[in-house]
Formats: structure tokens, sequence, C-alpha cells
């Protein structure tokens, strides 16, 4: 096969990856952008007695959300489903039929949904036909991801972005800066590499998005569960990212074997351009206050971090260590002006996102994201006075003739990146700083902790954030002489008296002998008690309680 057929197979083949990304374009859906959502009000409204049982229950989100199947549910005071037929799902509202003739007494709503940025949103609240009774116990299936499944997204979020430099850096120093005497075979290793990496990731993140919104453990994936994940525009995004990939592929085999034409890279350069967008929308950019510039912002910022990062990988990896003095000469100045260029749009593109994503002070340091931002702030100021030293050694023209402090400045940079690489992979999945100072779902405004004691153990208790809305509750049993406490059962409930709002059942899951969590939405403020019955065997059972401050 001689050049100009390969060069037309090339392009056959980017025309096929086209065509898968243009029918995901066609299959996206349609709709505003939303941030983490938050339940603004509901009918019948929480905790209130009514006089005649509801022919429908309609809770009002503070923006869009979309259905987890299964997971939006109303349980009777006799413990049955008092839901009927699906819910209904009209932007922030959803609606659910409810069995008119049900029992009177207090019945229990308890929901999960998915924010416009893919992350879920539960809650549960009660309210009353007649006079209320005892809440009633939700015994469907857990609504909470396995633990594993949070700590995967993170990790595939990382191998995500190892990926996506691992292709650009080589495939730009291939086309740009790579000496013609050089054996191209190790950059094109690394290409690769970074190819399967990202296919890899790319689907995996899908594969967890399942039971990450759905609840369940890394292999509880569902057909409906996985056709909910591909048909929203989180899946839109990877699905086209993949079809973005598959077209790439096929320039990129004839980069590994030299030098591509002018055409080809611009094809290259605009598939690599198209497949940056991706990530910000399927993430918080697209969710913003203002998300073409967010998504925007938030494209040339990861675009920026691949060329940087790539291209220390290709410096490090190789030029520095199989190109002669001559050529340093040509390609370290070349290279220092791109890296500047770069550093210099990736921390413009990050000031406008934390502006964006942060707003205030206060937001900044009293959350998780903001401090998660300061975090990587610091690091990245580091990594910069690194690659200013670097910088200095080529303007000195010193760093060609001695290549050896320049490989070890690009190393430091190299092991700072992979930190923040990490860190930004926990920033992603974080609920940005805005919604938390808002009341958003996910607010990280407070925190509570004690530790309780009984006879027969004792229970460390961790609510977050202890404040009206959706909260995270941990529970520890342990031993009197403070060894871990093997629990048969667990139960919690959370009264409010003040405001005449008896005991509801928080539905708990254990995850460890000794460990068990839960989620409750608390419908307001006030000095709310909580009651912790720990049964440790057959006949030994404990009940301990605590007064907490819910703001």
């Amino acid at each position: 096969m001689n050049a100009v057929d390969r060069r037309r197979l090339a392009r056959l083949g980017a025309a096929a990856g086209l065509l898968v990304t243009l029918v995901a374009l066609l299959l996206a859906p349609a709709g505003p952008a939303s941030a983490h959502a938050v339940l603004s009000s509901s009918s019948p409204v929480a905790s209130s007695v009514v006089p005649s049982a509801p022919s429908e229950v309609v809770l009002t989100f503070s923006e869009s959300v979309r259905k987890v199947p299964d997971k939006v549910r109303i349980i009777a005071p006799d413990g049955s489903r008092a839901d009927r037929g699906e819910p209904r799902f009209e932007g922030s509202v959803v609606t659910i039929g409810v069995d008119p003739a049900g029992p009177q007494g207090t019945y229990l709503v308890s929901y999960r949904v998915i924010s416009a940025d893919s992350h879920p949103v539960s809650g549960a609240f009660t309210y009353s036909v007649g006079a209320p009774s005892t809440p009633p116990t939700d015994s469907g299936s857990d609504s909470r991801a396995d633990p594993v499944v949070g700590v995967g997204v993170k990790v595939t979020k990382y191998l995500g972005y190892a990926g996506l430099l691992l292709v650009v850096g080589p495939a730009l120093v291939l086309a740009a800066l790579w000496p013609l005497r050089l054996a191209r075979r190790g950059p094109a290793r690394l290409l690769w590499s970074g190819v399967g990496l990202l296919a890899v990731a790319t689907v995996a993140e899908v594969w967890m998005q399942v039971p990450y919104t759905a609840g369940g453990g890394l292999f509880d994936v569902t057909g409906e569960g996985l056709s909910e994940v591909l048909g929203s525009g989180y899946g839109t995004a990877h699905l086209i990212r993949l079809g973005l990939l598959a077209a790439a592929v096929f320039l990129l085999r004839p980069l590994t074997r030299g030098p591509v034409g002018r055409t080809d890279g611009i094809i290259l350069t605009g598939l690599g351009v198209a497949g940056l967008f991706t990530w910000p929308l399927a993430g918080h950019p697209a969710a913003s206050p203002a998300p073409a510039v967010s998504v925007l912002v938030d494209a040339v910022h990861l675009g920026s971090m691949a060329v940087w990062v790539g291209g220390l990988v290709m410096l490090a990896g190789f030029l520095l260590r199989r190109a002669d003095e001559r050529e340093l000469g040509a390609i370290l100045p070349i290279w220092s002006r791109w890296a500047a260029l770069a550093v210099a749009a990736l921390l413009l593109a990050g000031v406008v996102q934390g502006l964006i994503e942060v707003g205030t002070l206060q937001a900044l340091t009293g959350t998780t994201y903001g401090r998660l931002l300061l975090a990587k702030i610091g690091l990245f100021a580091l990594v910069v006075a690194v690659a200013a030293y670097s910088r200095q050694l080529v303007r000195r023209r010193t760093a060609a003739a001695r290549p050896l402090p320049v490989r070890r400045a690009v190393w430091v940079e190299l092991a700072i990146t992979a930190v923040i690489l990490g860190v930004t992979a926990t920033l992603v999945q974080t609920p940005p700083a805005r919604t938390a100072v808002d009341g958003g779902a996910g607010a990280e405004a407070g925190y509570y902790s004690t530790t309780l004691t009984s006879p027969i153990y004792s229970l460390q208790v961790e609510l977050d954030p202890a404040e009206r809305g959706n909260n995270s509750m941990h529970l520890y049993a342990y031993t009197p002489d403070n060894r871990p406490q093997p629990v048969v059962e667990w139960k919690a409930t959370a009264a409010l008296p003040s405001a005449g709002v008896e005991a509801i059942d928080i539905p708990l899951l254990k995850l460890t002998d000794n460990h068990a969590t839960g989620e409750f939405s608390f419908p307001s403020a006030g000095e709310w008690q909580l009651r912790f019955t720990v049964r440790t065997s057959d006949i030994d059972q404990a009940t301990v309680t605590a007064t907490v401050p819910i703001k």
C-alpha cells in the first residue's frame, strides 16, 4: 500500500469516527443547564398533616433533574408502596401518583434524582393524612453507591486526564518538534498507551456512572440504568469522546511513522479541540450560571494542561536523553515559548473558572470545593516556580549543553503535576462552592461529631454538613476498651419535638461490622433529637441519644 492509499484510508477511518460522533450529537437530549439541585418545596408540605389523601405528591427542585429508575417512592403507614405508576419529570418538577384510598397515618416520601451536572441528590420527608402515626420504613433497595464506586469514579477521572496528556504530548511533539534522525518507536508506544488508557477510562466512567447515580456496587449495572446514563448529556458527551478518539486513531497512525501533511494536521487538531469540550460538557461547567463561558474556559484549561504536561513527559522521557546539543538548541527555545503560553492560558482560564464556581471569599475558605481549589493553586504556584527555573536555563543557553539540570527540573514539575491531577479528579466530583454556600445539595458549611456511650458499646456519630437539607451520617461502634464492636442490627431515628415532628426512621446501610452510613434530609432547622439503637448480639442491645443543632 503506497503513501497516497494509506492517507486515503486514514481519512476514511477518521470520517467513520466522525459519523459515530454525529449520531451521538443527534441523539443528545436537549435541556436547560442547571447545577446541584435541592428540594425547594413539596406538596403536601414536609411534616404537614392533611385532612384527606392527595392523589399526587409534587416535588419541586431548585433546578432541572432527571430520574433514577425506581428511586422515587412513597411508603404508606402500613409499609406498603403508595405510589402508582412512573413519576413524571418535567424540568424541576417531579409528580408522583398516589393511591387516594390509602390508610390514614404518616407517609414517607424518599427520592433520588440526578442533577444536570451528573451528580445524584437524595433525601426524604414525611406527611400525614388525618393524624400522625409511627413513620414507616423504606425497605426498598438502598440508594447509596458503594464506597468503592465513589473511589472508582475519581480514579477513572484521573486515568482519563492521564490518557489525554499522553495522547496530546506525543502527538504535538512528533508533529512539530521531533528530529527526523530519531526513531519514533518510543513516543509511538507512549501515544498508543494514552489512546488505550483514554478509551478504557471513558468506558469505565460510563459504566460506573450507573451505580454512582442509582446506588449499588461496581457490578450493579442494569440495562435500564445504562440506557438512562447513555441517554443523558453525560453519556452523550462520553460517546462523542469515543467517536472523536476513533476518528483520531486513523490520523495518529501515520504520525507515528513520519511527518504528516498539513491537511491531516489541521483535521487532527480539530478533532483534539472538539474532544476537549466533552469534559466540561459532562461536568460542573455545563451546569454553571454562565455555561457557555464555563465550558469554554474549562476546555482551554484542560487543553493547556495537556499541552504543557504532555510536552514535559516527552521532554523528560525522550528529547533530553536522545537529542544532541544542536537539536536541543533549536527545540528548547520553541518549547519554552509554548510552555509559557500554555501556563498563561492555564492560569487565566483557572481564574475565570474559579470566579464562576466559587464566587465569594466565604465559599473559597468555607467549603470543600474551595479548600481543594486553594490546594490546587498552591501546588500550581510551586510547579510554575520550577518551570520558571527551567526557562531561565533555556534563556541562558546552557540547557542544550548541560541538559541534566533541566531534566531534573522537568521531573519535579511532573511529580507535582501528578498530584495536581489527583486534586483535580476529586474537585470535579465535589459540589461547586457556589452551590454549597447557596444551600444546595452537598453543602459543606458545618459538621457535627460526638461520641455516645452505653454499658455495652460507645458510638461515634458524624453528621455532615449538620444543616437543613440532605446530610450524610456515619456511625462507628466500639467496645468499652475501644476496639471495633461488631453490630448485628442498626436503627436510627430523628425527631424535632419543638416543631411537632415525631421520630422519622433514618435508613442505614451496613458498610463493615462496626460501621454504618445513611442519608437523611432535615426539612427544617432546630434542635433535632437523634436516637440510635444498636444490637450487638441476639439479646444485647442499647439505645443512646443525642441532641444535634441543625442550622
